[in-house]
């Protein structure tokens, strides 16, 4: 088991049951999943490089990543309908919870310049949203072997109705926001 979910279980819910006062342990917001999502330009001319991004993502989650396809045709950007354009993979249970151990305790503070993550990127009802911009702020990637540095989006979906639940969960899962 998750040494954060162990953490979340013994700690972070009877806090939250304490702080918002909920009557049922299964009101108390949890992680649902965590989408993580990127889109590769270059992989209208060069399917080598989509390749490369799956390759890291796998690397990165343990998980293999889905293609996803462009829906419309966009002249200007020279896509069609139906192009591979990009790669995203769903985390739950186990792997949602070792992957976010890690982006919290190794990548986030490994990225240059970092000062915390915004409290403005909540949707409105508990979901999260971040960027990474580097890919090689993991430790599973090798930086010898990256042809390009890629970003990518961390979306971390909740079961929390709103955002201050959300933010609660987060704080306590020891996310780093700005004061």
């Amino acid at each position: 088991m998750a040494r954060l979910y162990d953490l979340y279980k013994k700690e972070i819910r009877p806090q939250l049951i304490k702080d918002f006062s909920y009557k049922n342990v299964l009101e108390v917001p949890r992680l649902d999943k965590i989408v993580i999502n990127s889109c590769v330009a270059e992989a209208t001319q060069d399917s080598k490089k989509l390749q490369a991004v799956v390759d890291e993502l796998m690397a990165i989650t343990g998980q293999k990543p889905v293609i996803t396809t462009a829906k419309k045709s966009i002249a200007q950007f020279k896509l069609r309908e139906g192009m591979q354009i990009g790669a995203k993979v769903t985390l739950r249970r186990d792997r949602m919870y070792e992957f976010m151990d890690r982006l919290v305790n190794i990548a986030l503070p490994r990225v240059r310049d970092f000062r915390g993550l915004s409290v403005k990127s909540f949707d409105g009802h508990g979901n999260y949203a971040l960027g990474i911009k580097e890919q090689i702020v993991f430790p599973e990637i090798n930086y010898d072997k990256v042809d390009k540095v890629r970003g990518f989006d961390v979306i971390i979906c909740t079961t929390a109705r709103t955002d201050a639940e959300s933010l609660a969960l987060l704080k306590a899962l020891n996310v780093p926001f700005m004061q």
